[in-house]
C-alpha cells in the first residue's frame, strides 16, 4: 500500500531553486562551497587548489553569489567570501518532498529481499 505523501510544505521559489540547482551542478562551485563552510576565505585562496585561473573562479563565485549561497565583502582589491546557506535549506525542503518515494521504494525492497530469505530458508 503506498505511504501517505507528507503535508503540503511551503515551496521555495521556483527562481531561487533554479539559481541554486544551477549553481551546484558544477563540480569546481560544489568544491568552494564545502572550503567555505568551515571559514571565509579570500577569493585568492578559494582558487588557490584550482587549475583554472582566478577570472575564472572568480566567475564561479559570481554564479554562487546570484544563488544567494555565496556573500563577498570587499576591502580595497581584496574581497572576503563567506557561506550563506539559507538557500542551500531550501532545497534541502524542496527535495525531502520526494522522501517517501524513496522510502517507499526501500520498503518494498526489503519485502522482496524478506521473502527471497524466506523461500531460500525453506528449501
Amino acid at each position: 500500500m503506498p505511504s501517505k505523501p507528507p503535508a503540503v510544505v511551503a515551496t521555495p521559489d521556483s527562481d531561487v531553486l533554479d539559481a541554486v540547482f544551477q549553481a551546484l551542478a558544477d563540480p569546481v562551485r560544489r568544491e568552494i562551497l564545502t572550503r567555505l563552510n568551515s571559514e571565509e576565505l579570500l577569493v585568492s585562496e578559494l582558487a588557490a587548489p584550482f587549475k583554472i585561473s582566478l577570472q575564472a573562479v572568480s566567475k564561479h563565485i559570481q554564479v554562487l553569489v546570484r544563488a544567494g549561497l555565496v556573500s563577498q565583502e570587499r576591502s580595497g582589491r581584496v574581497s572576503r567570501c563567506r557561506l550563506d546557506a539559507g538557500p542551500l535549506y531550501d532545497a534541502a525542503v524542496w527535495i525531502n518532498q520526494y522522501s517517501h518515494y524513496w522510502q517507499e521504494q526501500f520498503n518494498t525492497l526489503a519485502a522482496w529481499l524478506g521473502e527471497i530469505d524466506d523461500q531460500n530458508g525453506s528449501k
